[in-house]
């Protein structure tokens, strides 16, 4: 009987864009126990895809995460400037506090 053979070669790419248009999930779990004492548990979830295969799934975080974005934060309301009995006050201790 006779193995059906592939003629070509696969590569990376070919590799890379089935994985990204397919999207690709490993999931697992480490558990870390002593004497039947579970100590730790990690529970690894990874899901690799494109960005257009990520938004049909509805995965979009990207979008509203400020530190991936480029909206700029709101800007903090100015104080008003200081009244110039303030400044006047604030001088005068300090002049008194040098004076001792």
């Amino acid at each position: 009987m006779e193995r059906p053979t592939v003629s070509g070669t696969t590569n990376l790419v070919d590799i890379l864009d089935r994985v990204l248009d397919k999207g690709l999930v490993i999931a697992g779990d480490v558990r870390i126990a002593l004497a039947n004492v579970e100590l730790l548990t990690i529970r690894i979830r990874l899901l690799i895809c494109s960005v257009d295969k990520a938004e049909q799934i509805g995965l979009n975080w990207w979008k509203y995460d400020p530190h991936l974005t480029m909206q700029e934060a709101p800007l903090l309301p100015r104080r008003p400037p200081q009244s110039r009995r303030l400044v006047t006050a604030r001088k005068a201790a300090k002049t008194a506090t040098r004076r001792r």
